[in-house]
């Protein structure tokens, strides 16, 4: 096996992503940053396209926004999971 082959370097990601998850108490605590700044671009974003919008208002719409955003992530992920099994049985 070399160490370019990708089955080995997604198991060497693999047993460093598990071993630096386990040396992490807080889990929430470790990700809570990037959760801030994703919220913080959905809220921009909503602010952009509704200037004159009151905070609360600017909450509803970038709350719309990042459920928008995981559906479409969630729709690709659908299609890559039909490509990968029609590209098998063929």
């Amino acid at each position: 096996m070399s160490s370019k082959d990708p089955q080995v370097l997604r198991l060497r990601a693999q047993i460093a992503a598990e071993t630096s998850w386990a040396n992490t108490l807080d889990p929430v605590g470790r990700t809570a940053p990037a959760r801030a700044a994703a919220d913080r671009r959905f809220v921009e974003r909503a602010r952009e396209m509704h200037p004159n919008a009151t905070p609360e208002q600017l909450a509803r719409v970038a709350e719309h926004l990042r459920k928008a955003h995981m559906r479409s992530i969630s729709l690709k992920a659908v299609a890559a999971r039909a490509a990968k099994r029609q590209a098998k049985a063929a």
